[in-house]
């Protein structure tokens, strides 16, 4: 694979003089998965080179001859000798001219300027022709892309070829106390840059604030604006990393252009060191800013009470200059992800569609749960564990991410549920480990627009859901949770028959029973010779609460209680209700193996093959398991295997029956136990998601009836 960067030619790619385009190119290079792919072509002088696979493009320019044309076609000879992949354009869109038929490579064009002031971009036909000539075209703001769009038919408007990717610098660590009193401005000491406004208000500032130094960043040769005092530093042009190390010190930087500027580096960097920013409101420039003051109406005087203002007011120039570094978005990183996610798309575009069945190597999954680090091991043993011990188990490759570990972690005054970073590191995630599938299980936090945005990009991508809970009668809002994403799954698995949800005839929804897992389950109860209870129930209301909250209902418990009064003689062990607390952890492993029978008893009316995953615990642990006819679980199992009742009278009786006969009980439990074990463990289940989501000719599932 091959990506080549051709620069503007007279860009100097070098720490000498390198401007803002060749920063980006240095900065997204060095930081790119594609680093070793990508060559940088320019022309410059200077032999000092940004340490990138980059090569001069040798040309003379001869009389009358554009010497771009002359650079460019040089370019183009390299190109038929060692073709490339991708061609990414940066600043000049009329090279795209000089480009014949021949080159059969995707082009990316890259404006850092106003697109209507560029020589190939002026004019409504000239701004079409790029656009059906490129692959994409990225923008350095909204500003930018909006000026590109001027003219053209809203059709263009929503164009998915046109990207705004701002550019970026390194976030890092800075001391807030350690801020000086300084005031910056950074670039060309001229009047379009606002210089003279600025430099007219500072001259008052000073005077004002004795305490306070001004520092001005830059040259003009052409210009000569002059202002001159004490604690006015003018320091020339200095190299990137020094004008770095300024920012992190200084606490106000101001820019302050007349012009519309694209978007401008100030107002970014400074951000991102902690300055406390004032900024004109012309072309991109707010964009580069998230806290800071903007002005609107630029003079010097609105300038001179901006910088007065943060002065006078510590605490609120400190809340900018905080929430400058906390909200910082333009990094390296993340601008990097987001050039990258589309050279890979652009690679893998014509690829063909992942058949993993006819391929020798394991899956990269990437299980997408609540893996409940969080609570300290409580439930270790959920269902979203044991489809992960599944698919390890068939030796895929399985990344675990963690949804609600992960947005609890993340929550801000910003951000209050998490959810906008949880699906910024899921998308981030899919980019960095490409899964061959991507596993829902509960992720009701990640949004649908990311799971399209994950679809649009990387289209090999399968994407699949399971879902545990009830989504009948009264808990038609799981429905509706399952349902969100379905346009964006390639299948989908409930622990309820689709058969009797009225759910969408024309998506792949399949029925899953509830995984028993080896690593959990590993008690032969029936085996114990010491147990002195008879019948074990559990639930849970939430944590540390043994009764229902103030106006909630829950059948289970009347159910319960009417069962103990007509069951005599029966020793229940109950956790979950009549105010004792739930039981979690090892802790309940403990208590079930002092109980001889167990009680599957799932909230609300009995529908056809829906159980919770208590039946897992149950069964697979070795007791004596009880479970309502109407579940239709006698499609599976036979009478030998599980208790089937009909009523609560019937279920006492059965109840008194297998309590007084530990013969015909540990018979039936252990029955039960190796029929769960043999068709309904992790691995089988694990293995159907994938079969069903891949298309495989599928082996029979006892659970699969078509």
């Amino acid at each position: 694979m091959k990506i080549s960067i051709l620069l503007p030619y007279k860009e100097n790619f070098s720490p000498e003089y390198a401007g803002a385009v060749s920063l980006f190119v240095k900065d997204t290079t060095l930081r790119s998965r594609f680093k070793k792919d990508i060559t940088v072509f320019g022309h410059t002088e200077y032999k000092k080179i940004f340490a990138v696979n980059y090569i001069n493009i040798p040309f003379s320019k001869k009389i009358l001859q554009s010497g771009s044309k002359s650079y460019v076609y040089n370019f183009l000879k390299l190109e038929e000798q060692n073709p490339s992949n991708i061609i990414e354009i940066h600043n000049r869109p009329n090279y795209l001219n000089f480009f014949n038929e021949t080159i059969k490579a995707k082009i990316v064009l890259f404006f850092h300027n106003d697109p209507l002031t560029m020589i190939g971009s002026k004019s409504k036909k000239q701004r079409i022709n790029l656009f059906n000539k490129s692959y994409k075209i990225i923008f350095n703001s909204e500003w930018s892309k909006k000026r590109f769009l001027k003219g053209l038919e809203k059709t263009f408007y929503k164009s998915e070829k046109l990207i705004v990717i701002y550019q970026s610098t390194n976030k890092v660590k800075v001391n807030l106390k350690k801020k000086k009193n300084w005031i910056i401005f950074v670039g060309k000491l001229n009047r379009a840059k606002g210089y003279d406004l600025f430099g007219q208000a500072v001259i008052k500032i000073l005077n004002k604030f004795p305490n306070w130094k001004a520092i001005a960043i830059g040259d003009e040769p052409r210009e000569k604006i002059v202002f001159n005092h004490k604690n006015l530093k003018k320091l020339g042009f200095l190299k990137h990393e020094k004008v770095l190390n300024i920012f992190t010190k200084t606490s106000i930087a101001v820019a302050c252009s007349r012009w519309n500027e694209p978007l401008g580096r100030t107002g970014l960097e400074a951000s991102s060191r902690g300055c406390a920013v004032i900024i004109s409101n012309k072309g991109g420039l707010p964009e580069t800013i998230t806290n800071g003051i903007i002005i609107k109406r630029l003079n010097k005087l609105n300038i001179y009470n901006s910088i007065k203002k943060l002065i006078e007011n510590p605490k609120y120039r400190k809340v900018l200059q905080k929430l400058s570094i906390k909200n910082f978005m333009h990094t390296h990183e993340n601008i990097v992800n987001k050039i990258d996610t589309y050279r890979f798309a652009a690679i893998n575009s014509n690829s063909f569609k992942i058949n993993y069945y006819n391929k020798k190597e394991k899956l990269k999954i990437l299980h997408v749960t609540n893996f409940n680090e969080r609570h300290d091991g409580r439930l270790f043993f959920n269902t979203g564990r044991r489809i992960n011990n599944g698919f390890i188990r068939l030796n895929h490759s399985v990344l675990e991410f963690s949804d609600r570990d992960i947005v609890s972690y993340y929550r801000s005054i910003n951000d209050p549920s998490g959810a906008n970073k949880l699906n910024e590191k899921l998308f981030n995630t899919v980019y960095n480990y490409v899964p061959d599938i991507i596993v829902l299980g509960h992720a009701d936090l990640i949004k649908k627009e990311t799971l399209q945005k994950i679809k649009k990009n990387f289209p090999n991508i399968k994407i699949s859901q399971w879902f545990l809970d009830r989504m009948d009668g009264p808990w038609q809002i799981n429905k509706a949770r399952f349902l969100n994403k379905i346009d964006y799954t390639d299948s989908n698995f409930c622990t309820t028959s689709p058969d009797v949800l009225d759910l969408p005839k024309n998506k792949k929804i399949k029925y899953i029973p509830n995984p028993v897992d080896q690593s959990f389950e590993k008690l032969n109860i029936y085996s114990n010779n010491y147990l002195i209870n008879d019948v074990f129930f559990a639930l849970s209301h939430g944590v540390h609460r043994g009764v229902l909250k103030k106006g909630k209902f829950d059948s289970r418990e009347k159910f319960i209680n009417k069962l103990i009064e007509i069951t005599p003689n029966v020793k229940f062990d109950l956790y979950g209700i009549n105010n004792i607390q739930p039981i979690w952890a090892d802790s309940f492993y403990k208590v079930i193996e002092k109980s001889k029978m167990g009680l599957n008893l799932s909230q609300g009316k009995p529908i056809k093959y829906y159980s919770s995953d208590r039946i897992t615990q149950l069964v697979g642990n070795g007791l004596l398991t009880f479970i309502d006819k109407k579940t239709q679980f006698g499609d599976f199992f036979n009478e030998d295997e599980l208790i089937f009742y009909n009523s609560i009278s019937e279920l006492s009786e059965k109840i008194i029956k297998y309590s007084l006969d530990d013969k015909e009980r540990i018979k039936i439990a252990k029955k039960g136990k190796y029929k769960y074990f043999k068709f309904f463990n992790s691995s089988l289940i694990a293995k159907y998601i994938i079969s069903t989501t891949f298309g495989e000719k599928k082996i029979k599932y006892l659970w699969d009836k078509q």
